[in-house]
């Protein structure tokens, strides 16, 4: 199933407002904007609720693939940390090996970690922005309606 037909079987049906004969009474019309209003911010719910699901199926996705990549990464790692060890044995004591590649990994994790925790606080929360924007139409059309 293509992006757009997915889309188009979750979006909401658009919300259909009734016919309001001319000689209704205000409270008729005051019945019906009712009912249309509460029409409309339940599909307007509805259009949020699913644009974040299918935000979050393709988040959970990438972090999936992320984690994959990560452990093979790990292991990569570790044996190139294997090899610094091992080719500075042939000019140092291997303990003095060791601990020097040690403590130029746990210095690279600390600037890793610091960059991270910077990015962590620009990341910006998931939200629904075509709803946003829907919501925002509709609520300037109601606006322009009741003005006219």
């Amino acid at each position: 199933m293509s992006h757009s037909s997915l889309e188009a079987a979750n979006t909401p049906e658009p919300a259909r407002v009734a016919a309001v004969p001319t000689d209704a009474s205000v409270g008729d019309l005051a019945r019906n904007m009712s009912e249309d209003l509460s029409r409309l911010v339940r599909n307007e719910m509805q259009l949020a609720q699913i644009e974040i699901t299918e935000k979050l199926k393709h988040a959970g996705a990438g972090v999936g693939a992320f984690g994959g990549a990560g452990v093979l990464a790990l292991y990569g790692v570790a044996v190139l940390i294997a090899a610094a060890v091992l080719g500075l044995t042939l000019v140092l004591p291997a303990w003095l090996a060791a601990l020097i590649v040690g403590v130029v990994v746990l210095a690279i994790a600390g600037v890793v970690a610091l960059v991270g925790k910077k990015q962590l606080k620009q990341a910006a929360p998931p939200v629904p922005e075509r709803a946003v924007a829907s919501v925002k139409t509709d609520v300037a059309e109601i606006k322009e309606s009741i003005t006219q």
